[in-house]
């Protein structure tokens, strides 16, 4: 099969869903309005609430939802045969994920920008708030736990990546001083991508690596500690002077990088020879049917998103019709990069070596998992365009690496704004401070990474806690569809386009989910099995306080809001 064939069904199916599908739910489901004003401008804080350029604004929300994770769900997903995950991650998109973003990013910002968990409480009532809190801190704990042991893992296969990553800091903290006096976003955007693209040929001539004795850990596990003390600052840091320029110029880089790879399959024209289907599976395979849905999280749906959608992009939403721009066209962006994803590993990958599909993938665990999307990425880009494969590979290791740690960064915020609002419920003043707050979240990351092993090295379980994350992130995908679902039911609107693609994705995480917890029981990783039956039981409860308000709803106990009636300012509360 010629790879330029799936690249063009993709694309054609992600145009569809910019062009028709995501105008019609924005014009008829969510009714975006223009004239609403935003909490941006409503609270204008300059550390949280800030409003922003709908361009600098999706390439932060963009690297934040990103992350590593449709680069890896793929590459695992691909075991099974490159079919199953085409199509998911293309209908996925296009039904699932934009609709999923754009609705909480839309919710959230009718109710004062507040985050999933604590608009669940305006919507479906205080103990659903409390329930989805808990699901959405253990969601975060396990995506900053993963993403650190993902980047540990790409700078010690990859320490042509170390440099590049790191200089990437000191230009963000640059170009966010420079947006802040405005200047020329054109203009500092070409001079950042520039300097990153040389720091890039740097790191692919001088490697760096940690000495192994900085912590006692390895080269992976201080790694992973010097992550956390760097996500920590950040995550304290005004969102104009690090989160949201370094997302900025890292979305600028992946563009950049994205246009690379896909026109490079069009000049390269690789043939996938990958099985469509893959008919050698190992007997300790997972079933394709649930397990592919919860193995693509990001790049087709992902709970986290709404996360991101609730607790950073609304408060920066300048207009809401930059709703659908943001977050439906951010969920196209992520799908298109596992798009390419797919191309790379079972095309350009698997050509190059010359190898058969069981050598490179001998089990559904034993892939080559990111590492072969920046090796099979690098052979089409430099097939393609003749650019050096150390150059190449380089570029690809810092995208994956950058974006991960714009996703920690933003995930330990999103955290430390949680244990605050436990703080404000239950008047605990030490859980309002913002360094306490963070070191409690960094505390309970680092636990659950050096706490879950493989039995190799100390930060080794991040293919462990993949499967739970997948489980989670979409189970949480399905209350937040849920919970806008209700919201559209209390303004007296249809939820149908809602509530179809909630009851499937609910399906599948659930059944997902409860295979885990057999397997993970046998091979006694408690601390997963204790996270996945606590997600799944507070769901259940949260279903069921949903349930109770659309009951009644249509009984007449509850009137329908009132919501389109209001002015911005009205309509917006306080904030988190």
């Amino acid at each position: 099969m010629p790879s330029f064939v799936i690249v063009i069904f993709g694309l054609c199916g992600f145009s569809f869903g910019w062009f028709v599908y995501s105008k019609f739910i924005a014009g008829k489901i969510y009714r975006l309005d223009p004239n609403f004003v935003t909490p941006a401008h409503q609270i204008d804080d300059g550390v949280d609430y800030v409003p922003t350029n709908k361009f600098v604004l999706w390439g932060a929300h963009f690297t934040a939802v990103a992350g590593a994770a449709p680069i890896v769900g793929p590459a695992i997903a691909v075991y099974w045969g490159w079919v199953p995950a085409l199509l998911w991650v293309t209908f996925g998109s296009i039904f699932f994920a934009g609709v999923h973003d754009m609705g909480a990013l839309w919710a959230s910002t009718r109710h004062g920008a507040k985050s999933i968990g604590a608009l669940s409480s305006d919507v479906i009532g205080k103990r659903a708030s409390a329930l989805f809190m808990v699901i959405i801190f253990l969601l975060l704990v396990l995506v900053n736990a993963m993403f650190a042991t993902i980047i540990a893992t790409d700078m010690v296969i990859f320490p042509t990546s170390v440099f590049p990553a790191w200089i990437a800091i000191p230009v963000a903290v640059a170009i966010g001083i420079l947006i802040r006096k405005k200047f020329n976003l054109l203009l500092i955007s070409v001079i950042g991508v520039g300097i990153l693209y040389f720091s890039i040929y740097i790191g692919s001539v001088m490697p760096l690596e940690l000495p192994g004795n900085i912590f006692g850990l390895g080269p992976n596990g201080n790694w992973i500690i010097l992550l956390f003390i760097y996500a920590g600052i950040a995550s304290m840091l005004p969102v104009w002077l690090l989160l949201q320029p370094r997302d900025y110029i890292n979305g600028a880089q992946l563009v950049l990088g994205l246009i690379v790879l896909y026109t490079a399959v069009f000049i390269a024209l690789p043939d996938v020879t990958a099985p469509a289907f893959n008919p050698n599976l190992g007997e300790d395979t997972p079933p394709l049917l649930p397990i592919l849905f919860v193995t693509i999280a990001c790049g087709a749906l992902s709970g986290f998103h709404g996360i991101v959608s609730s607790g950073t992009s609304s408060k920066q939403l300048s207009n809401e019709k930059d709703a659908r721009f943001v977050g439906y066209l951010g969920a196209l962006g992520e799908g298109s990069l596992a798009l390419i994803t797919i191309v790379a590993v079972t095309g350009s990958l698997y050509a190059a070596t010359g190898a058969d599909w069981d050598a490179i993938y001998s089990s559904f665990s034993g892939g080559p998992g990111q590492a072969g999307f920046i090796e099979g990425g690098a052979m089409l880009i430099s097939t393609g365009w003749g650019i050096p494969n150390a150059f190449s590979q380089t570029m690809l290791a810092v995208m994956v690496v950058l974006f991960a740690g714009t996703t920690m960064d933003a995930g330990l915020r999103l955290q430390r704004y949680i244990i605050q609002e436990w703080g404000n419920i239950y008047n605990i003043k030490a859980l309002k401070h913002n360094i306490i707050s963070t070191l409690l979240a960094i505390s309970a990351c680092l636990a659950l990474a050096f706490g879950v092993s493989a039995g190799g090295y100390p930060g080794d379980g991040g293919a462990l806690i993949w499967p739970v994350f997948g489980g989670t992130n979409q189970i949480l995908a399905a209350m937040t569809l849920l919970l806008i679902s209700v919201y559209l039911l209390r303004l007296g609107r249809s939820a149908k386009f809602i509530l179809a693609p909630m009851i499937f994705i609910l399906t599948m995480a659930f059944w997902a989910s409860a295979w885990y917890i057999v397997r993970h029981y046998q091979t006694a990783q408690w601390e997963l099995v204790i996270i996945e039956i606590l997600v799944m039981i507070t769901s259940i409860m949260v279903m069921l306080e949903a349930l109770s308000v659309i009951s009644k709803l249509k009984s007449g106990e509850i009137a329908l809001d009132d919501a389109d009636s209001k002015s911005g300012s009205d309509a917006v509360t306080t904030g988190d």
